[in-house]
């Protein structure tokens, strides 16, 4: 295999997170004074980050407010209906038997609460870190990011490759200098990811394990 390292994204990629994080604004955003927000809209704004996604919906002057109340909800709920992704533990069960290949969580969501949940869905056996927001001073696709979770994980960029669903994914990955494979079972289409210069775009993580992996 010509990848020694592979760096999964979490929600959307590895797991659906989408009904835990729209009940969370719905919780939010009335008590601020600003309206119920869509599933849909909440699927558009996610993946830079709680604090980008938040700004969408409501002024910077409000934002340590909104988290206030977001946080404390999120903590207390995030659990409930959290599920893998079709085929996501099958394939880092393979990738691990397969051998000599590190697997990582390298997302934009609370590294703790990243943390809690891949435990909870049981990626944390198969994987050797979780990297996520406040574990650091960046984000993804910030290079510094990349970088950092390279080194602990005694990476080389030329053997590693990032699976996502976002052009946030895609970027990271280009401003590492490693390819970026997408799946379309999160934020956003097969045309925008290939418009964001995806290396590759499937329609599922079992694809990408038996195009990119050789595990078919």
């Amino acid at each position: 295999m010509r990848f020694r390292t592979v760096l999964f994204d979490l929600d959307g990629t590895l797991m659906d997170h989408l009904p835990a994080i729209h009940r969370s604004y719905v919780h939010t955003l009335p008590q601020l004074g600003f309206p119920v927000p869509t599933y849909d809209q909440v699927k558009r704004a996610i993946g830079g980050g709680l604090e980008n996604a938040m700004l969408k919906f409501i002024p910077e002057s409000r934002l340590a407010e909104a988290l206030t109340i977001y946080r404390p909800f999120w903590a207390a709920t995030m659990l409930t209906g959290a599920e893998p992704m079709p085929d996501a533990l099958e394939l880092l069960a393979r990738i691990e038997k397969a051998g000599g290949i590190t697997t990582a969580v390298f997302t934009n969501k609370h590294g703790p609460s990243a943390r809690e949940v891949c435990a909870h869905l049981g990626f944390t056996r198969y994987t050797r870190e979780v990297f996520g927001a406040k574990d650091t001073p960046w984000l993804k696709p910030q290079p510094e990011f990349t970088a950092h979770a390279l080194k602990i994980l005694g990476a080389d960029a030329a053997s590693t490759c990032l699976v996502g669903d976002s052009p946030w994914d895609v970027q990271a990955a280009h401003n590492a200098g490693f390819p970026c494979f997408a799946v379309t079972t999160g934020t956003h289409t097969h045309e925008e990811l290939s418009a964001a210069g995806a290396d590759g775009v499937y329609p599922s993580l079992s694809a990408i394990g038996s195009a990119q992996f050789g595990l078919g």
